[in-house]
């Protein structure tokens, strides 16, 4: 009896966390995972940065897809117009979605990343050894830099997703309100550059994902 109430206190604890996911509320939730899981600010570090890494190469695939879909849009030479309008309106939700994800993760990682190195700055002063006490400062002050460096690589893979979802969001809208070939030829124009737009995105996405891993390969083990 007493193992199935833990195990439902377990199952009830674990709901609340990916409630509080899901709902952004990545303070209470890092605050709930270090107090009540026993999780330690870097462990918890670790996951936030793994799972951005995640997110992003979700997003990259639906962005892959948006570029599929928008192909066989300008590609259009008869036939039934109403899906593959849905297919590129699908894919511009599910791009938007995962871009929303993202920006979430990133929150996440940021305030990991600032509560860490706070604690690590004060638990500096605790060490009676100096010895000990300049190697950890030195560590510190390595790992903040190569965060730093993840963090602009993180943020300016993010920003290059805004300008592609508005030119994504204008065409679906454009078609939407003028759905026939022509409407569609229309936007002939536009093809080169939202379709260079993605590319450069997946660009900057595949160095984001790529600086993530080598930063959590950098995390002392």
């Amino acid at each position: 009896m007493k193992t199935n109430i833990c195990s439902l206190l377990r199952r009830a604890g674990f709901a609340f966390i990916l409630l509080l996911v899901m709902t952004g509320c990545t303070s209470i939730y890092n605050a709930t995972m270090e107090n009540v899981f026993g999780y330690e600010k870097r462990e918890l570090f670790k996951k936030s940065v793994t799972a951005l890494q995640s997110e992003q190469k979700e997003a990259q695939q639906e962005f892959k897809d948006a570029r599929t879909r928008l192909k066989e849009l300008y590609g259009f030479h008869g036939g039934e117009l109403e899906s593959v309008y849905g297919k590129v309106k699908s894919s511009y939700e599910r791009c938007d979605r995962e871009a929303k994800a993202v920006h979430t993760r990133i929150g996440a990682m940021e305030d990991l990343a600032k509560s860490m190195f706070s604690e690590w700055e004060k638990e500096l002063q605790q060490y009676s050894n100096p010895s000990l006490a300049a190697t950890s400062r030195e560590q510190l002050r390595l790992t903040q830099e190569r965060y730093s460096q993840l963090s602009r690589t993180v943020l300016a893979a993010e920003a290059s997703m805004q300008p592609v979802l508005s030119q994504l969001k204008d065409n679906v809208l454009f078609l939407k309100h003028n759905l026939n070939a022509s409407a569609i030829g229309s936007l002939q124009g536009e093809a080169a550059s939202i379709q260079k737009q993605i590319e450069e995105l997946l660009t900057r996405m595949n160095a984001s994902i790529a600086a993530s891993d080598k930063f959590i390969q950098s995390l002392p083990k």
